[in-house]
């Protein structure tokens, strides 16, 4: 539940910024399999990301839908 919420709104995000799913994969230092796993729900990004996720949008991790998961927004 917390990931499909999260996949939506990354998804959502990346959109926003113009990015293709290859620009973002890049921006973030993973493949495009990895990124693509968050945006379909089906993998799991680690706190690092995360954090890296917020600067790149400018946005908390409750905005991502990742505060259940990582318990709070960023310090």
């Amino acid at each position: 539940m917390v990931l499909d919420v999260f996949a939506k709104r990354l998804r959502a995000y990346r959109k926003l910024k113009s990015l293709t799913q290859e620009e973002f994969a890049q921006a973030m230092g993973v493949s495009v399999a990895v990124a693509g796993g968050w945006e379909r729900g089906t993998r799991t990004p680690t706190d690092q990301q995360v954090r890296s996720m917020e600067e790149l949008f400018q946005v908390n991790r409750k905005e991502l839908g990742l505060d259940l998961l990582y318990g709070g927004e960023m310090t």
